[in-house]
């Protein structure tokens, strides 16, 4: 693989000074200086992510001016985008494009980090970051406990609603264009998912 196709998917980070791959810890994670690239760690191994496209950002901020809507300008909880670090255990560590923590569970959010499971995940997947956000951070999202997880597909202008039922994520179904979503974090949500992609 060259220099350009690793930068352009997520691949663990190996030349990175610091422990063995699998054996990368929060304490170890925090660590790592400012280098423009964004790092997560899920089951000891530090992966590094490249920067997202104009495309990804944009998304995410129209999914962030939603969210805040639903849900922290009523005062509910409160939504972060990356880069905030999320602690969902000592060896997993990332940073979902997008995350809300509820009221009930606002001491999980510190000055640094959210320590522990938040209420809703949403990550905008690409090619780049597709294998990722449906392998290794599903499963991490899964064990830790993330009740609501959205996986947005901008090249098909989708997003699948996954909810945690015993331990495990269940589809609640893709859904594109004028359809709303069945969210049980925010019931009422009454966006249509085509506005996200406009």
């Amino acid at each position: 693989m060259t220099t350009e196709e690793s930068l352009s998917v997520v691949v663990p980070a190996n030349r990175m000074p610091g422990p063995a791959q699998g054996r990368w810890t929060y304490a170890q994670y925090a660590t790592i200086p400012e280098d423009g690239y964004r790092y997560e760690v899920v089951s000891g191994v530090l992966y590094m992510a490249p920067s997202p496209s104009a495309e990804h950002q944009s998304i995410v901020v129209k999914i962030v001016v939603h969210l805040f809507s639903a849900i922290q300008a009523i005062k509910r909880g409160r939504v972060f985008v990356a880069p905030f670090d999320v602690v969902l255990a000592d060896r997993h560590v990332v940073q979902p494009d997008v995350l809300v923590v509820l009221n009930e569970h606002s001491e999980r959010i510190t000055e640094r980090c959210v320590l522990g499971a938040p209420d809703l995940v949403v990550e905008v997947a690409s090619p780049a970051t597709a294998r990722h956000d449906l392998r290794e951070k599903l499963d991490a999202y899964a064990d830790a406990g993330v009740p609501e997880y959205w996986i947005i597909q901008p090249d098909s202008q989708t997003l699948e609603l996954l909810v945690l039922e015993e331990g495990q994520y269940h589809s609640l179904g893709v859904f594109r264009d004028k359809a709303t979503l069945p969210s049980r974090l925010i019931p009422e949500w009454d966006v249509q998912v085509g506005q996200f992609f406009l």
